[in-house]
C-alpha cells in the first residue's frame, strides 16, 4: 500500500526527516534544504529530481518559519526586496549549469563533490567560530556589554567602505547596493545549482558582509529563502522534476519542526548549539563523499554508511535544541513559580 506514491517506510523516513530538517531551518535561519538534496542523491533519485523536489520543499517550509520570525518583528523585508533580483537571476544560471551537467551525465558527481566542499568548508567555519566564541567568553566573563548588536568586526570593517549606491536598511544601519547584489547573486547560484534555500550561505553572508544583527540575520534569510524556493520551484517545475509525493511527506514533518525551530529562538543561546551544527555540517559532508565513494567502487555497504551518518548527525542535533529549550522552559517556569511565591 502506498500514500503519496511512497511506500510506508519511505514515507516515514521522509516525514521525520522534514521534523529534523525544519527544526534546523527554524532554529538556525538554514540547514534545512541543504540535507534534502544528498538524502535524495543517496536514496538513487536522478540530480534534477532532487534539486527540483528541494527547492520546492524549501518554499513551503520557508513560508513557516518566515511567519515564525515576523511575529516577532525579526524580518528586514527591505533586506529582502533588494536581494531578489540577484537571486532570481543566480537560480537561473545555476539551473542552466546543472541541466548542462545532466546532458553529459555528470551533474550527480559533480553536485556531490560540490557538497562535499561547501559542506565541509562551512562546517569547519562554524564550528572554529563556535570555539573561539567559547575562549572569548572565558576570557570576558565581566563584559556582558554588546555593542552594535553584535555585529561582527568583518561587518564593520565592509560597511566602512561607503561605496554607493547606499541603502538603508529597516534597523537604520546603511549598506552598499553592490553587496547586497552579490551577495542575493552568489546565493541564488548556490540555490539554482544544489537545489538548496542558500540559508547556510545567506545566513552568514547577512551577518557578516551585509553587517545585520543576527536576529535579524536569520529571520531575513528565511525570507531569502522562501524567494529562493519560490522561483526555484517555478523554474523547476516547468521541467517537470519535482517529486510532489516526497515534498508532500517532508512539508508535513517539517510543518511542526520549523515552529518548534523557531520557537527555540527565544529561550535557547545559540551559541549552546552551533558546534554541534558545525559538526554535523562535517558529517554531512563526510556523509556526501561516502556516497560518492559508494558510487565510484560499487559498494552499496558505503551508501549505507552515508545515509546512517546523514540522518544521525540530523537526528543528535535535533535533539540537543530539544533538549536546550525544554531545559530554559522548565528553569524559567521554576523562576516564575519561586518569584510568585515569594511575591
Amino acid at each position: 500500500m502506498e500514500l503519496l506514491g511512497l511506500p510506508p517506510a519511505l514515507l516515514v523516513l521522509f516525514v521525520s526527516f522534514g521534523f529534523m530538517v525544519g527544526v534546523f531551518f527554524g532554529f538556525f535561519g538554514m540547514g534545512g534544504s541543504f540535507l534534502v538534496t544528498p538524502a535524495l542523491l543517496i536514496l538513487g533519485y536522478p540530480a534534477p529530481v532532487a534539486i527540483g523536489s528541494s527547492m520546492a520543499f524549501v518554499f513551503g517550509t520557508a513560508v513557516i518559519a518566515t511567519l515564525k520570525h515576523h511575529d516577532v518583528g525579526q524580518v528586514d523585508y527591505k533586506l529582502g526586496a533588494l536581494m531578489f533580483v540577484g537571486i532570481v537571476l543566480g537560480i537561473e544560471a545555476g539551473k542552466m549549469l546543472v541541466f548542462g551537467l545532466e546532458a553529459i551525465g555528470q551533474a550527480e558527481l559533480v553536485v556531490g563533490i560540490a557538497y562535499i566542499l561547501l559542506l565541509g568548508a562551512i562546517g569547519i567555519v562554524f564550528t572554529r567560530n563556535a570555539l573561539k566564541q567559547d575562549e572569548t567568553a572565558d576570557n570576558a566573563e565581566d563584559d556582558n556589554q554588546h555593542t552594535d548588536d553584535d555585529i561582527p568586526d568583518i561587518a564593520k570593517k565592509i560597511k566602512s567602505y561607503n561605496i554607493p549606491p547606499m541603502v538603508t536598511l529597516t534597523d537604520g544601519s546603511k549598506a552598499s547596493m553592490w553587496t547586497i547584489s552579490g551577495v542575493g547573486g552568489g546565493v541564488g547560484v548556490v540555490s539554482g545549482f544544489l537545489g538548496v534555500g542558500g540559508g547556510f550561505i545567506r545566513m552568514p553572508a547577512i551577518y557578516y558582509l551585509i553587517g545585520v544583527p543576527l536576529a535579524a540575520a536569520v529571520g531575513t534569510s528565511l525570507f531569502g529563502a522562501l524567494m529562493s524556493g519560490a522561483v526555484g520551484a517555478f523554474s523547476y517545475g516547468l521541467s517537470g522534476v519535482i517529486d510532489l509525493g516526497v515534498v508532500t511527506a517532508l512539508l508535513v514533518g517539517s510543518a511542526l519542526g520549523a515552529r518548534i525551530g523557531s520557537a527555540s529562538t527565544a529561550y535557547v543561546d545559540e551559541n549552546d548549539v552551533t558546534i554541534y551544527f558545525g559538526i554535523m555540517l562535517l558529517l554531512a559532508s563526510a556523509a556526501v563523499a561516502f556516497g560518492e565513494f559508494a558510487n565510484w567502487f560499487e559498494m552499496p555497504i558505503l551508501d549505507t554508511v552515508s545515509f546512517v551518518l546523514l540522518i544521525g548527525s540530523s537526528f543528535f542535533v535535533t535533539t540537543i535544541i530539544i533538549y536546550y529549550g525544554a531545559l530554559a522552559v522548565r528553569e524559567r517556569k521554576a523562576t516564575a513559580d519561586l518569584t510568585s511565591s515569594h511575591g
